[in-house]
């Protein structure tokens, strides 16, 4: 059936293998897989939850991590949450995850009487915004983090394991040694004023892993959360390959359902498409057109460029995609496929789309 994607786990696991290289053997950081992209893809977890190398698995979606938890703890795994918690869905959290990413208090105290009735003592990475604006306490206000670190500590069910930031994914703040030597700076205080010991100081995502190829990563920086740069082998600050890494482990497949020769600019007054944009045309007179069976409902045309790099996207609606095939000279014909290769954004979209098969290499 088409769509679909192919995923290719030999090419995976390579991926993850060179990550966890750098990740591990030279910046001395734990490993948190991030499986949200894929949506917890069952094939996807298992070879992640299988690899020796990785220390958590991670996920945005409540739903998600409870679809693999036993497998993950089965592997000798901790399960992560991702999304800062929803108060309407403490339930499953305290149930399901093993280390929550969390910023408000009221809701850290939520997660700790649902932990007292399950008798668990639930651990918790304390957010703190280093200048990206998306979630934490504002890193300049430490009266707020140590008032918050002092009613954490109050609380029976609750552990705090560490404390976490989060970069390029609002604000595109690309994560630098001075911005992450401030959050451990951040860290050192807070053990010193309470007299503990954080077992974690989370420093970011895949735009973090730059920096210890560059050995500009901080002493105290000791766990990355790592999704691109396993799945896609990206460097996300500033998209580079990832030495040793695959970027097709998934191709996107999809049938050509029409293939006619017409003009490259629509006739007649241009409004709006279905989605409210006004187009561009540029008049490349006539060409051979490819309709795909597959639109913007299920990937993101920015997001995925054709195999064959004679064709060329050209636009699309709701679920056709539009390619110019002129310069492939009749290779294509109704009925064939098209591969594409995917970058995050098309990956997210077609993994989440139940109109997308989803087939393995292994």
């Amino acid at each position: 059936m088409y769509p679909q994607v192919s995923i290719n786990i030999k090419k995976l696991r390579n991926n993850l293998d060179a990550v966890a290289k750098t990740t591990k053997e030279h910046g001395k950081c734990s490993m948190m897989v991030v499986t949200k992209c894929v949506c917890a893809d069952e094939e996807v977890v298992k070879m992640i939850a299988e690899t020796p190398a990785v220390d958590f698995l991670a996920d945005s979606r409540i739903s998600n991590i409870a679809s693999y938890a036993d497998v993950a703890h089965k592997n000798g795994k901790k399960t992560v949450l991702l999304r800062i918690p929803m108060q309407s869905e403490i339930v499953e959290v305290a149930k399901y995850v093993d280390l929550c990413m969390i910023s408000e208090i009221e809701t850290i105290k939520l997660l700790n009487a649902e932990a007292s009735k399950l008798g668990k003592k639930q651990d918790i990475l304390l957010m703190i915004d280093m200048g990206d604006l998306r979630e934490g306490i504002f890193f300049q206000n430490k009266d707020l983090i140590f008032e918050a670190v002092q009613q954490i500590l109050a609380l029976d069910n609750i552990n705090l394991y560490g404390v976490g930031v989060n970069l390029t994914c609002y604000g595109a703040i690309i994560p630098k040694n001075e911005n992450l030597s401030a959050l451990v700076e951040i860290a050192r205080e807070i053990e010193a004023k309470f007299g503990i010991k954080l077992e974690m100081i989370s420093g970011g995502n895949s735009s973090s892993i730059y920096l210890i190829d560059k050995g500009e990563l901080p002493d105290g920086i000791n766990n990355l959360r790592l999704g691109e740069s396993v799945l896609l082998g990206n460097d996300t600050a500033y998209s580079t390959r990832l030495p040793g890494t695959d970027a097709d482990a998934f191709i996107l497949k999809a049938e050509i359902v029409e293939l006619k020769r017409k003009p490259s600019l629509p006739i007649g007054e241009v409004g709006v498409d279905a989605f409210g944009q006004k187009p561009y045309y540029e008049d490349r007179g006539l060409m051979d057109r490819a309709i795909i069976a597959i639109g913007k409902q299920d990937t993101d045309l920015d997001s995925m460029e054709p195999v064959d790099s004679r064709l060329e996207i050209m636009g699309g609606s709701s679920d056709h995609i539009i390619v110019d095939v002129t310069k492939a000279k009749g290779d294509y014909k109704v009925g064939d496929i098209i591969e594409f290769t995917l970058s995050y954004g098309g990956l997210l979209k077609c993994m989440t789309s139940k109109y997308v098969e989803k087939t393995y290499v292994k």
